[in-house]
């Protein structure tokens, strides 16, 4: 009898090419254990990943996928009109982190893209086999990480363009918390007792 046995990538079916799977990121507003509602809208979970510039490969690989994305979604993004309007003039999640937020040093010297998603992405650790993470507060605004996302083309109430989804993200190690609120664990870690009423 034939050996039954398969590699892995055997199972696989062809690429996605509007999936990326990022190097080191630092996550940045990160909305990962609940969903959100922003302006009013439908709650979703989001983060925004900082990327830095010297990153070619990932740059590179964003890029690739929203052109995918934007050859996937010509039908949407032609709408009622007579053409597809050129990648150019859309928005797409790629930012500059210097031109976008130049008072922002996290961002200094990076692109970001912000991805949402309306189911809770899978997070998991760094471990030859990762684990799923369940403590939340492993995760956090500054943590460096990897993302699974992709990007699909829109169009909806006359705005059209590219937008990022979120689907997992892998915690590569801790970073400096951002956002300006120390995590409580940092706050206790010492036996200082000042007197807070002065």
């Amino acid at each position: 009898m034939a050996n039954q046995t398969m590699n892995r990538k055997d199972l696989n079916p062809a690429p996605n090419p509007t999936k990326v799977i990022t190097g080191e990121v630092r996550l940045s507003y990160a909305n990962l254990w609940e969903p959100k509602s922003i302006n009013g809208g439908t709650p979703k979970y989001s983060v925004s990943l900082i990327i830095p510039k010297s990153d070619t490969r990932t740059i590179a690989k964003i890029k690739a996928a929203i052109e995918a994305a934007y050859r996937e979604g010509e039908t949407k993004l032609k709408g009622n009109g007579k053409t597809v309007p050129a990648l150019a003039v859309l928005k797409t999640p790629l930012r500059d982190g210097d031109t976008e937020r130049p008072d922002d040093e996290a961002y200094a010297n990076s692109y970001f893209v912000n991805a949402n998603s309306g189911t809770a992405p899978g997070i998991v650790d760094n471990q030859q086999e990762p684990q799923p993470i369940t403590v939340r507060s492993e995760i956090y605004s500054g943590v460096y990480a990897r993302a699974s996302v992709n990007f699909y083309a829109f169009n909806s109430n006359g705005n059209k363009g590219i937008a990022c989804g979120l689907n997992n993200i892998q915690k590569l190690r801790d970073g400096d918390p951002l956002g300006g609120k120390p995590r409580a664990e940092d706050d206790f870690a010492t036996d200082d007792d000042e007197d807070f009423l002065s």
